[in-house]
């Protein structure tokens, strides 16, 4: 297919485009069309109530099924997906996603059961949750675990809601309505924060990436909620004075809440619980092979010290003396439900399956491998951009496109430009405190050949860069689509299909 460059183009106030690559469904209709004709019931109208009954057509398009089928294929061999390439996006932890998660997932003891059942007889499914508590618990350094709720913010959120009922416990909840977070930290910490009803105070980072100790001392306070942080943190980088962090945290009466986004650089490595966090998230997505995004949905699992326990979301799944699983009472402390029933199941079951596929050694050796691949990237590409925080990272790293930047070609420009180089782009412009930021995540799962096919690729933009900047500034050529208007995008949005009159 010969690629199309399509944007948005403004003309009189009126949004106008070219042709798409995939015309919509609605707009392939023909009346008259049709993939499956069923026959019509002469009853329905007495079996819905008047006052329920649709008084106007739904307008569904007409096609034929091979139309359909085309069409979901097209979009399919447009897309870019971790099934047909590496995915270098920092924070991200793009793995692989094993295909028997998806088999383990659909066998009909967990796909064909509903919440509602009896315990007795879903015993397979309780014990399943049951045994993902105690693992994610272990793994963590932590005492209890939650799989309620249904993201990594939505865990975040979580975190917080046992922050203030704890501190509403002790009596010095009215107080506490402040939270602290570094400057390198994911925007869902402060959002989580402000959601909760707290203000946030921003501390920033030293001169080697670490948040700053002497900043932190001097924003903490008898009003501190807690610390919201990650390790290693979004520079890729760990916190080398954490035991300091966490102790100056707890000496002010406060928690330290870890944000597990980057979980994947520590497993069978360190245990947040054993460096001083009292509690952490696990993004299941991403560390233990979930899929991503319109792939999901998600999973968020909650892991806490023994302090926190009385305050998590119920129900958690318990093991009675005879070997039996239970949906647990609810303590009088509980938070309460922030999921129906028992969180996103069929997520929770691939992530134990990946967990148990792998085991603790298997485990072990990914992050070990993760952390590797992400090194052996940085040696290569540290001579052709600059490097953020000149320290061996984890998981992943941080470069800066300054110095292209200064050439004619900005961070972006490299992004869109390694498109035509056949990679999907890496995180741009996130950290903040980093300009031109480029942040690359290779994750265990890439094999040598294909870090080295990259890291060359990312030499030759460079390269490019430095003698044709204006060939970096005008890619992608070779994408389905280029580069969007996105100020008109966002000014003219067009999110609902009304038929042409």
């Amino acid at each position: 297919m010969t690629a199309i460059r399509t944007q948005v183009v403004p003309d009189s106030g009126v949004k106008t485009a070219a042709p798409a690559l995939e015309p919509l469904l609605s707009e392939i209709h023909e009346a008259g069309r049709a993939g499956r004709h069923v026959r019509g019931s002469e009853d329905a109208d007495a079996l819905i109530p008047n006052e329920f009954r649709r008084r106007a057509s739904l307008d569904l398009p007409e096609i034929t099924e091979p139309q359909v089928v085309r069409h979901f294929t097209h979009l399919a061999q447009l897309n870019y997906a971790v099934d047909t390439g590496m995915y270098p996006l920092g924070s991200c932890t793009m793995k692989y996603n094993p295909k028997v998660n998806d088999r383990i997932a659909a066998l009909a003891g967990f796909a064909e059961i509903h919440p509602r059942q009896d315990d007795d007889t879903i015993q397979g499914a309780l014990r399943l949750m049951f045994e993902l508590q105690e693992l994610l618990a272990k793994l963590t350094g932590m005492d209890a675990a939650t799989l309620q709720p249904a993201a990594g913010a939505h865990a975040e959120f979580t975190a917080l809601l046992v922050f203030k009922a704890y501190h509403s416990k002790r009596g010095d909840a009215a107080r506490r309505r402040r939270v602290i977070v570094p400057d390198t930290a994911h925007g869902t910490n402060p959002a989580s924060a402000a959601m909760c009803g707290y203000t946030v105070t921003t501390v920033k980072s030293d001169s080697r990436g670490n948040i700053d100790l002497a900043s932190l001392k001097a924003a903490l306070g008898d009003d501190v909620v807690g610390l919201m942080l990650t390790n290693p943190n979004t520079l890729g980088l760990f916190e080398e004075r954490l035991r300091e962090v966490c102790d100056a945290v707890h000496n002010a009466g406060g928690l330290v809440y870890g944000d597990g986004a980057n979980m994947n650089a520590l497993l069978g490595v360190a245990r947040p619980g054993d460096l001083g966090f009292d509690c952490i998230h696990i993004n299941v997505h991403k560390t233990f092979s979930t899929p991503h995004g319109a792939g999901g949905p998600g999973a968020g699992p909650l892991c806490v010290k023994a302090k926190l326990e009385p305050f998590l979301p119920h129900p958690r799944i318990t093991r009675d003396t005879d070997g039996s699983y239970r949906r647990g009472p609810t303590p009088p402390d509980s938070i309460g439900r922030v999921r129906s029933f028992f969180g996103n199941f069929g997520v929770l079951v691939r992530a134990y399956t990946y967990m148990r596929t792998l085991g603790e050694e298997g485990l072990a050796e990914a992050s070990n491998d993760a952390i590797l691949a992400a090194n052996y990237l940085l040696a290569q590409l540290r001579d052709s951009y600059d490097v953020a925080f000149d320290r061996p990272c984890m998981h992943e790293f941080v470069l800066s496109a300054s110095r292209q930047r200064k050439q004619g070609a900005s961070a972006l420009d490299v992004a869109k430009a390694l498109i035509d180089e056949g990679f999907h782009p890496p995180t741009v412009y996130f950290p903040l405190v980093v300009p031109e930021a480029l942040m690359i995540e290779p994750t265990e799962t890439e094999p040598r050949e294909t870090l080295d096919a990259f890291a060359a690729a990312m030499v030759r933009v460079a390269e490019r860069a430095k003698t044709d900047p204006a060939s970096v500034k005008a890619a992608p050529l070779h994408a389905p689509l280029a580069r969007l208007d996105e100020v008109s995008a966002a000014r003219y949005p067009r999110l609902r299909w009304q038929r042409p009159t």
